[in-house]
């Protein structure tokens, strides 16, 4: 079989064609920033193509090409044989586009959401109660036609917007990583929907994603770096080369995972290292576990060979730049004399107890307890709509309690705020920067908020250019900079005034795999250092990186424990080595015991934190 033919399938009809597609913005006083650099592709009809590349790759430009809002610098695009610049309102009239900010109106109700976009494209009176049931039934909308758009989770609004963007029957769809910031349940929801439209209408899907277990559900795979197309096909074609270079790394005596995670991340000959079921995986450059034995340098551990993966490929196809960053570098993340009493049992850094949030009769978060240890990495997890975000608020004094006790850094934060802040830093979910300043600018301010000055201010400034590799975009405007360096400088402001807890609202959201994993392995070592760390986030596997977790559901605690506690509630003959995704699903749609809940919760508390 050609390799035209393995991408598509034999006689599969071609919707989407690019020949030599180049995009260029203009840049004041520099030469022109090429997004796209003589891309050549194709997406057929009846299949999922996927996109997939680091920040700045050129996905979204892309697609937005596709979809007839940006006109190509030179070259073509062809989207049901039409051209994307000459043809544009025909395509628009043909497709549904889905782009990762969803322009939902957030003082309208969803039934209003759905009626205003079938306005907009044109959908027929006598066809639209029809369509709204089936699409309310299929996104699970039904029971919130009412509810403010504004008032929905984060998954529910990107089930709507996906409503809305299939309100009128579209040839092609066009999604722009359209699962981001949603938990795992929603995420399999959304595919599942995508891949019902696909088996029954033959509509061609083409999408971007963050997530590299969704791109290797894709029928074919396309990589983008710098513009540029690295590889293309489906993605068991990328699996193949991977053979006898994927391994999976367990200690043999009390090593934690993180502690062998941390010796292996950026070593010679190893191009990643991850946590995956308690184990480090780690792909090497070349076949054979020679460079992770070298790295572990004596240290009992297990050493087993694994299948790759789609992402174990990716990981080892985009060139790395710059060189990894170390956990040495981190020495300095926290002053000795701010670090609290680290690792005295029972010394909890933050600790609630009967936490209440009612907003109206409305219960967001109810009857809900638990400690984080001194330097502890510890996650707040839910489905979409569970409370953690507003218990995150409230453990971060952003929020007020309803009632309740909560005790950050040894402070009754009810009634000693302002003492509490001081020695706590916080990266908000969404960019919380002042985009117009520039990098240098933001730290001075943030740093005088947290009241350094002269001096001190100065060496913690440099500190940050040096930690975070932020030197040389100084005097770059925050919301100009790379997605991967907002987040190191989000990260650097926290930190500046050297806070015993760092509280992470999901801090890798929308941000590439290179950033996710560089981002980690900075919490790692500053967690080493004995940073507390209380972290939310959508990426199961992130979870692992945690000594323990609180998983919650309707505002209270579903279970609680380490990483191992947490998996083992799922663990049957069935399902004899679960992911965290299978665990948090499992819990989230009730298919626990609830004595097993009961037992791992527990277990969380007495295990002293140790995976």
């Amino acid at each position: 079989m050609s390799e035209q033919m393995e991408q598509h399938g034999a006689g599969s009809e071609v919707v989407l064609s690019a020949a030599g597609v180049v995009k260029e913005f203009p840049v004041k006083g520099k030469p022109p920033l090429r997004a796209l650099d003589g891309v050549t592709l194709q997406a057929a009809r009846g299949r999922v193509t996927g996109l997939v590349g680091a920040d700045g790759a050129g996905k979204t430009t892309l697609i937005r090409i596709a979809a007839g809002l940006l006109a190509p610098t030179s070259g073509t695009v062809t989207l049901l044989g039409l051209d994307s610049v000459a043809d544009s309102l025909e395509i628009q009239s043909r497709i549904g586009y889905m782009p990762q900010k969803f322009g939902l109106y957030q003082d309208l109700s969803v039934m209003e959401n759905l009626a205003l976009y079938a306005d907009l494209r044109g959908v027929p009176m006598h066809e639209r109660q029809q369509r709204y049931d089936r699409l309310l039934t299929m996104t699970d909308l039904s029971r919130y036609t009412t509810r403010r758009a504004g008032a929905l989770s984060g998954g529910m609004k990107q089930k709507l917007g996906l409503a809305c963007a299939l309100v009128k029957s579209p040839e092609v769809l066009l999604l722009d990583e359209p699962t981001v910031g949603v938990d795992p349940v929603s995420r399999r929801e959304l595919w599942k929907i995508v891949y019902e439209l696909v088996e029954r209408d033959q509509i061609g899907v083409f999408v971007s994603t963050a997530y590299l277990d969704e791109a290797e559900r894709c029928s074919d795979v396309l990589v983008l770096h710098r513009g540029r197309l690295l590889a293309q096909g489906p993605p068991t074609r990328f699996t193949r080369e991977m053979r006898g270079r994927v391994f999976l790394v367990a200690a043999a005596n009390t090593m934690k995972p993180r502690q062998i995670y941390t010796r292996l991340a950026g070593s010679g000959g190893i191009v990643d290292v991850t946590i995956r079921s308690g184990r480090v995986r780690t792909v090497c450059e070349e076949p054979g576990d020679g460079p992770i034995r070298d790295s572990l340098n004596g240290a009992q551990a297990e050493i087993n060979s694994a299948d790759p993966t789609f992402e174990d490929a990716f990981m080892s196809l985009i060139p790395r730049e710059p060189a990894p960053f170390r956990i040495e570098a981190t020495a300095s993340a926290v002053s000795q004399d701010r670090r609290g009493s680290v690792g005295v049992d029972n010394d909890m850094a933050v600790s609630t107890t009967s936490l209440y949030k009612m907003f109206g009769d409305f219960a967001a978060v109810k009857d809900l307890s638990f400690g984080v240890r001194h330097g502890e990495i510890f996650g707040l997890l839910g489905p979409n709509g569970a409370g953690k975000s507003t218990t995150f608020r409230m453990l971060c004094g952003l929020l007020p309690a309803s009632s309740g006790e909560i005790r950050v850094a040894g402070q009754d934060l009810r009634r000693s705020r302002a003492k509490a802040r001081l020695r706590l830093g916080y990266m908000a979910q969404q960019f919380s920067l002042y985009g117009q300043l520039n990098v240098l600018e933001n730290l001075k301010f943030f740093g005088r908020v947290y009241g350094l000055v002269g001096k001190q201010l100065h060496r913690r400034i440099d500190w940050a250019f040096n930690e975070f590799g932020l030197g040389e975009w100084q005097d770059k405007a925050a919301f100009a900079l790379p997605g991967g360096y907002k987040q190191r400088l989000a990260m650097a402001a926290a930190l500046l005034h050297e806070p015993q807890i760092l509280f992470l609202d999901e801090p890798t959201s929308g941000v590439d795999p290179f950033a996710r994993r560089e981002f980690w392995l900075r919490i790692n070592g500053f967690a080493e250092q004995g940073v507390t760390v209380v972290v939310t986030t959508h990426f199961m596997e992130e979870a692992e990186y945690c000594d323990r977790m609180l998983i919650m559901s309707q505002g209270q605690t579903l279970a609680m424990g380490t990483p191992t506690v947490i998996r083992d509630l799922v663990r049957s003959a069935e399902l004899p080595e679960p992911t965290m995704d299978d665990a948090f699903i499992g819990l989230a749609e009730g298919r626990v015991r609830p004595d097993s809940v009961a037992s791992g919760e527990r277990a969380g508390m007495m295990d002293g934190g140790r995976s």
